[in-house]
């Protein structure tokens, strides 16, 4: 039902911009009929959201992955730095909850584990809603900011690093295989927020697949069971994530990245002193509005990121049929 309701409104959609053009081309004829300047405007500034609105749609038509339409994880881990690499992460925890939101995108907090003194040392949400992981798969990475430091008495300026992990959320019709001798499952008490009754229980779980040194863990309800739960839906997407990443050729080394959330594996700097910059190191994307992308406007880097993805898995393809 969801995919219908998608292609349904896609179909209107298309049906909307092709009237809005012939109304446009209406518009110009009789502008230039009557020599109307304010109509001949009219009309172009009708073509020039219309522009807009198909740039939109075509990049939307890149979404044909074969997990792009479903919902998706993210995770986020601050890097070596303490108190200033988890401040950082927390930045862009509330940067992609502001974008989701943005979006219409429902937003669900998974885990949350706080630093020492501000910040978080990790965090887990879902992002719910159609086409989430496709929009947000080629953000997996590490992010790194320069900026002075608050928590530094001198006003130095600190680089820190944080990393984002992003897989699908996957249904009951995808079956995923693994060995109940490869898990290991560990309880712990909740940290942070949500009440007397989670803080003193031992409610959380930890699921490490030791193969592949995977780990998961939810701690947000009081509940062990649904925990656990949680946590397995979470592992078997992570493991679905794992195989789509090695059946795709054009894919980047996403895991290798996310061993080293340091200098020379990052994908996206964002600096803030002495200048303002946000880049993406691999599309050359910039900007230098920093508060708004950090209020969640990414869109630009999204799209970059996805067309460059698209093309060279389409020419990847192509040498592979010349092959």
């Amino acid at each position: 039902m969801r995919e219908r309701t998608h292609l349904e409104q896609s179909i209107t959609a298309v049906q909307a911009m092709e009237q809005e053009l012939e109304d446009a081309v209406t518009l110009i004829e009789l502008g230039e009929a009557e020599d109307d300047e304010d109509t001949l405007n009219e009309a172009q500034a009708s073509l020039a959201s219309l522009r807009d609105q198909t740039g939109k749609r075509e990049l939307e038509s890149l979404l044909s992955g074969e997990a792009d339409s479903n919902d998706c994880f993210i995770e986020i881990h601050a890097g070596a730095g303490g108190t200033e690499s988890q401040d950082w992460a927390q930045m862009l925890t509330r940067m992609y909850v502001r974008w989701a939101e943005a979006h219409g995108y429902k937003v669900e907090w998974l885990e949350e584990s706080p630093g020492e003194e501000a910040g978080l040392k990790s965090a887990t949400i879902k992002i719910i809603g159609f086409n989430a992981y496709g929009w947000l798969k080629t953000e997996s990475g590490v992010h790194r900011l320069v900026r002075i430091s608050p928590y530094d008495s001198a006003a130095r300026r600190h680089t820190s690093f944080s990393s984002i992990w992003i897989y699908p959320v996957i249904d009951d019709t995808i079956e995923v295989q693994y060995e109940e001798k490869d898990l290991r499952i560990d309880t712990y008490r909740a940290s942070g927020a949500g009440g007397q009754h989670v803080n003193k229980t031992d409610s959380a779980i930890r699921i490490t697949h030791v193969p592949t040194g995977i780990v998961v863990q939810c701690q947000n309800d009081r509940s062990q069971h649904r925990n656990r739960a949680a946590a397995f839906d979470m592992l078997r997407a992570r493991l679905y994530e794992l195989e789509l990443q090695r059946r795709e050729d054009a894919a980047q080394a996403e895991h290798d990245a996310k061993t080293e959330i340091g200098w020379g594996h990052q994908i996206r700097s964002y600096v803030l002193q002495p200048y303002q910059m946000v880049k993406d190191l691999r599309t050359e994307v910039e900007t230098s509005n920093t508060q708004a992308v950090l209020d969640g406007d990414l869109d630009p880097f999204m799209a970059a990121s996805l067309a460059q993805r698209v093309a060279g898995s389409g020419l990847e393809s192509e040498q592979e049929d010349a092959k």
